[in-house]
């Protein structure tokens, strides 16, 4: 998948499920999804991540090649983890949201994922897309539609509540 639709498919499930870990209309954890949503693609020099932080990438790249250790459950567990502990846990439960719907996402392409990395298998839908393809707008059209219902949804609450709407 482009990075466009893990953002917005990261950014959906976080609004679908942030009423329900109690983050609802919480600018942190949504953009901890979002974040989460584009970090697993670190392996990857030319995805929106390893343009930013280009030595990285590559050294990811070089290491452990494309979709096989940061698009797996090892390195779900470690990232959150270390969030977890070290930094907040509503940050390290929106990031692994997004990492988990990145993972979702990138199961549905021909290529799979190396899921349980370090065993090389490759995890993929029955049905699968090409990355870029025709189809994979569809799914991003159809997640934006899911994005902006559920975004309203989560923050019509508290615009009534400071009055927005009198």
């Amino acid at each position: 998948m482009t990075g466009k639709t893990h953002f917005i498919g990261g950014v959906a499930l976080g609004l679908a499920v942030a009423p329900l870990v109690g983050a609802a209309s919480d600018p942190v954890f949504l953009i901890s999804v979002a974040a989460g949503s584009l970090f697993p693609d670190i392996c990857h020099p030319s995805s929106k991540i390893g343009r930013k932080v280009p030595i990285v990438s590559h050294l990811v790249s070089l290491i452990f090649g494309h979709r096989t250790f940061t698009h797996s459950l090892v390195f779900l567990a470690i990232v959150g983890s270390l969030l977890y502990f070290l930094i907040n846990p509503t940050i390290a439960i929106g990031v692994l949201i997004g990492m988990a719907s990145h993972l979702l996402l990138d199961a549905c392409t021909n290529n799979g994922i190396a899921l349980f990395f370090p065993l090389r298998t490759k995890v993929r839908f029955p049905i699968t897309l090409k990355t870029g393809g025709l189809a994979e707008g569809f799914i991003l059209a159809g997640l934006v539609i899911i994005t902006g219902y559920l975004g309203y949804e989560n923050v019509e609450p508290l615009f009534k509540e400071i009055n927005f709407f009198k």
